[in-house]
């Protein structure tokens, strides 16, 4: 017979172990929201839904576990002192980019850019996208055309057995970067042992306004 001393304390019953719908055990974030207004960060944020994950993850990137509000899977969050880390990423399939223009039930626009890549009766079709970078990034500005929505899937070098974790983003200054990663990958043809980091930029534009944000960067790829 097992113990029923939650029976009486329901508050203190421990939360089930809870794993991501497709099998991420973390999830790298560049940002997240306070106030109800979103901020970007100069330290990796991890999330996860499994206890045990997450105080790994506190322990190599430091930070310590806590709960945040959400409505996902991955309710414990880990704000590391960690900017860059080494991972593991198993060849060019561990990349997805693609662009969305998102409406309120889903993407109304998936495409790569020259072809659209869903609905499945669309698919193949030419998506109508204008072909220079800067209409690209006007249209999805004004909510009028699809922006990056890329991820990558890895394994954290110094606990590889801690399972698969991903990293999405909306950026951007990330798309040929990622771009330039997958080609290495297919170059290189196996397992690839490199750095995530969040890179800070500074610029000044010709207004004379003072610019300064952190994006992620993947570079010093070596065969493992």
């Amino acid at each position: 017979m097992a113990v029923r001393i939650f029976d009486t304390d329901p508050d203190s019953r421990p939360k089930p172990r809870r794993q991501f719908a497709d099998d991420y055990a973390f999830r790298f974030r560049s940002g997240m929201q306070r106030s109800g207004k979103p901020i970007s960060l100069s330290k990796w944020r991890v999330t996860t839904g499994d206890r045990e994950v997450a105080d790994v993850v506190a322990h190599h990137l430091g930070g310590k576990a806590e709960e945040w509000e959400t409505s996902k899977e991955d309710y414990l969050e880990v704000l590391t002192s960690a900017n860059a880390v080494q991972i593991v990423i198993d060849g060019p399939q561990a990349i997805r980019d693609r662009l969305i223009l998102w409406g309120r039930n889903g993407p109304i626009h998936e495409c790569d850019g020259v072809y659209f890549l869903s609905p499945e009766e669309d698919a193949g079709k030419e998506c109508g996208c204008p072909s220079l970078l800067a209409e690209r990034k006007a249209a999805a500005r004004s909510s009028r055309g699809p922006a990056p929505h890329t991820s990558v899937t890895f394994r954290l070098a110094e606990c590889y057995d801690l399972g698969l974790g991903t990293f999405s983003s909306t950026s951007w200054d990330f798309l040929p970067d990622l771009h330039n990663v997958r080609n290495e990958l297919e170059r290189i043809g196996g397992k690839v042992l490199c750095e995530l980091s969040l890179e800070l930029v500074k610029y000044t534009t010709e207004a004379g306004r003072n610019v300064e944000y952190r994006k992620p960067v993947i570079r010093d790829l070596t065969l493992v």
